[in-house]
């Protein structure tokens, strides 16, 4: 049984987008992939999701202290480590885009650190080292994780990429095309990886679904860029993890799907049984039709199943998006339209799926979206009230009320770049917030400062604006003297000798280029005797 029921994005929906990614860690669901890039309300870029009363809540999630920088990535490979072996559930993140367009390549492992009294959740991010035969960089594939002989990797396939550098032109500079159907095996312990050619794998194929059980991992649809075709595809991947390097085999099964970013919902955890939704069979052309999927130790099962009733607004849009909300519920959005243009960018509804027995979601699918370029926007205001000597019913009732700091709100990021760490310190300040990025290996989520000493009060720059070498920023902040910025060094009381101040700031001489003299004319001298003076004084008189 389905049901549709309409969302209120609560002053948040300026961070949706096509090709976000939705995760379900320690029974919190996570928005990943935010549109923009973070700021300083939210520097980590994700978002716990709250659901309450038809209303639709972003918070803020903080990161450990020993955590890498993990940007913000649309479409990228996502699958779900379960706990093994006293390690906690975690997430393998591959690939993506980030706001800039540009592609990457690192493989990240997403998991909870810690939570605090007030249930407020710390997650730990920690990027994976590769050796052997990486992935390059793309997006839009799978990742799916196989369980073989006690042992278990990372299956990722598929993708699109930017054209290899000898064959880009101006004309096609940025254009894209499918990654060579290869098949990469990560072993998630040591980082090594292995390139695996199959004969059955002929096109390379994106935005399709990967599902996995056991040691087989189901591709499901897809699209193929070079014949720009969706055909109805279905592929099962076996792979044995031996001592040594895996043996893999693919088999080509029938009764396909055609269909390109589908959203999977997993409804029990006892079952791999999958409610396949969303996407698309053609170009702007939704696939409004909902399948079953289940996986068993015989094979797969795909069997259609009645659609929830589609709205005005869900039937007439060309673009639509979302994931799993766990629990057998999914999140779609659809784009508002109207004249006037409504005030939320997107329709939210959330799609529910009933059945005995679902009572959790513990998904092990990978899934891809489709996306379009859509402006950055800044997320919202960050609040670290904390809240001791509460009982736990009292704390979550206080997290769910409406006047809970945590709550994000778009109208309170207007004087954001003003303040803190994302000011104008001078003229020509390098930092933008909606570009930056860490430039010192010891910078995080915002760049690193210094203090300059001069005057009475004195003010903060940027490090980076000012030139500074990563030693000498070091030996500043470990020493904890006065120093001078660029503009003001050597003017402090005490003179730049006994003061440290910065490197001079390299500047080019001007050229002067010389005026030409002024010609003047000058008086004509006579040289006259006295005769010849007394003899004109006389002519003129």
């Amino acid at each position: 049984m389905m049901s549709l029921q309409p969302l209120t994005a609560v002053n948040c929906a300026g961070l949706l987008q096509p090709g976000c990614s939705l995760l379900q860690l320690d029974g919190d669901t996570l928005l990943f992939g935010q549109k923009g890039w973070p700021k300083r309300s939210c520097p980590t870029g994700v978002f716990g999701v709250r659901i309450k009363d038809t209303e639709f809540k972003l918070r803020p999630i903080s990161f450990s202290n020993n955590s890498c920088y993990l940007p913000p990535l649309r479409c990228p490979a996502i699958a779900r480590l379960e706990p093994r072996n006293g390690s906690p559930e975690s997430y393998v993140i591959h690939g993506g885009r980030t706001p800039n367009n540009d592609l990457s390549s690192a493989l990240y492992v997403l998991g909870m650190e810690s939570r605090g009294c007030n249930r407020k959740l710390t997650l730990s991010c920690q990027e994976k080292e590769l050796a052997g035969e990486p992935p390059s960089a793309r997006y839009g594939h799978t990742a799916s994780v196989v369980h073989s002989r006690g042992k278990r990797a990372c299956v990722l396939f598929g993708g699109r990429s930017y054209q290899p550098p000898g064959q880009r032109t101006t004309e096609t500079w940025n254009s894209m095309v499918d990654c060579p159907p290869q098949v990469f095996v990560v072993d998630l312990d040591y980082g090594c990886c292995s390139a695996h050619y199959l004969p059955e794998l002929t096109d390379g194929q994106s935005f399709h679904l990967a599902l996995s059980r056991g040691d087989c991992v189901y591709l499901l649809g897809g699209h193929t860029l070079a014949s720009d075709s969706r055909p109805s595809r279905l592929l099962r991947l076996r792979v044995e993890l031996l001592l040594g390097s895996p043996k893999l085999s693919c088999e080509v099964l029938d009764n396909g799907l055609s269909i390109t970013s589908p959203i999977a919902t997993r409804l029990s955890p006892a079952r791999h049984e999958y409610v396949v939704l969303g996407g698309y069979q053609a170009d702007q052309q939704k696939q409004l039709q909902c399948h079953l999927v289940a996986l068993d130790e015989n094979g797969i099962r795909i069997e259609p199943q009645a659609a929830p009733p589609w709205n005005g607004e869900i039937s007439s849009s060309r673009l639509w998006f979302g994931g799993s909300l766990g629990k057998g519920n999914a999140l779609l959005a659809v784009p508002a339209e109207g004249n006037p243009a409504p005030a939320d960018a997107f329709y939210l509804y959330q799609v529910s799926f009933e059945q005995e027995g679902a009572d959790e979601e513990s998904g092990n699918q990978g899934y891809s979206q489709e996306s379009t370029d859509l402006e950055d926007s800044t997320p919202l205001e960050d609040s670290e009230e904390l809240y001791f000597g509460r009982d736990p019913h009292e704390m979550l009732e206080m997290l769910d009320s409406d006047g809970e700091g945590g709550v994000y709100n778009e109208d309170d990021e207007e004087d954001e770049t003003q303040t803190g760490y994302w000011i104008r310190c001078c003229a020509g300040c390098q930092v933008d917030p909606n570009t930056w990025e860490p430039f010192y290996s010891t910078e995080l989520t915002r760049p690193a400062m210094i203090f300059c000493s001069r005057g009475e009060g004195g003010h903060w720059v940027h490090a980076q604006c000012m030139e500074l070498p990563e030693v000498l920023l070091l030996r500043l902040s470990e020493n904890n003297c006065k120093y001078f910025c660029l503009d003001h060094a050597g003017q402090g009381p005490g003179g730049p000798g006994r003061q440290e101040r910065t490197p001079p700031r390299q500047e080019l001489p001007v050229k002067r280029t010389p005026m030409k003299p002024l010609h003047k004319k000058t008086p004509v001298k006579l040289n006259m005797t006295p005769a010849k003076k007394t003899f004109l004084r006389r002519l003129f008189e």
